[in-house]
């Protein structure tokens, strides 16, 4: 499971075009450059926000033509790269962004989940363990998570389990590491453990699409221990709930075999 040129030099020409009058007929060029850097940078995220990356990419590269040197910039316009799967391109924006500001957390946490859809297992615990033994980071459970992921992916299971285990420690409620602990719990037999995990997981809410995700893996469990019935019911509700979404046709898909 995996956790999703030409246009920029012209906007990068017409804001230094526009730079070059503003030096020439304003009296605070710096002030008003950095007041459109953050309109930019503002409209940008607005967009990333609303789901339209096209426009969000068009903003964000508007703000770095103007100045480069913002990390905040690199850092949203490197999601919105990760967001149309351009991922390397995603990277080096972070990679820039940590540059300028090696201590900006936020893009190092971004970075280390980077790494996990970009099967670089080793590199996202590297970059998570930086964040989660840095006693200024407000969120670690966020980095242990990435970090158990990509450690559920490397095999080493025992690790894994500690590292979610200590991020539920800190906030017991955070359901992507509740969710990770269930399925590590499942491929590893555990299956009673799995499904109290995953109950935990229902319970928190977490939104549609993972709701969707725990109620397919339980029905999985089920079938298991033999209890057709309950897997059925489990079945049901992705398929009531979210039908067209992947979770659905696979429930569909998997129910049609236990018809």
């Amino acid at each position: 499971m995996k956790r999703t040129a030409a246009h920029a030099i012209a906007l990068a020409l017409v804001a230094s075009l526009a730079g070059l009058l503003g030096c020439a007929h304003d009296p605070r060029p710096d002030e008003d450059r950095i007041a459109r850097v953050s309109s930019h940078y503002d409209l940008g995220v607005d967009y990333l926000k609303g789901g339209n990356t096209a426009m969000a990419l068009r903003e964000l590269q508007a703000a770095l033509a103007l100045d480069e040197r913002q990390p905040r910039v690199h850092h949203a316009i490197a999601e919105a790269y990760r967001l149309t799967g351009r991922f390397s391109d995603a990277e080096r924006h972070l990679r820039r962004s940590l540059e300028l500001n090696p201590a900006f957390q936020g893009a190092r946490l971004s970075l280390s989940a980077l790494y996990v859809q970009m099967e670089r297992y080793e590199e996202a615990v590297r970059e998570s363990a930086s964040l989660a033994e840095d006693p200024t980071f407000p969120a670690p459970w966020r980095a242990l998570t990435n970090a158990g992921w990509a450690q559920i992916q490397l095999g080493r299971t025992e690790e894994a389990r500690a590292t979610l285990t200590r991020a539920l420690a800190m906030r017991s409620d955070y359901w992507p590491a509740l969710l990770d602990l269930g399925i590590l719990a499942s491929q590893t037999g555990r299956r009673a453990e799995a499904i109290e995990v995953f109950s935990r997981v229902l319970a928190a809410k977490p939104g549609p699409s993972a709701e969707a995700e725990t109620n397919y893996r339980m029905a999985e469990i089920y079938v298991s221990m033999g209890d057709r019935d309950r897997a059925l019911a489990h079945l049901a509700t992705v398929i009531e709930r979210q039908g067209t979404s992947e979770w659905g046709r696979r429930s569909q898909e998997y129910r049609k075999l236990l018809q």
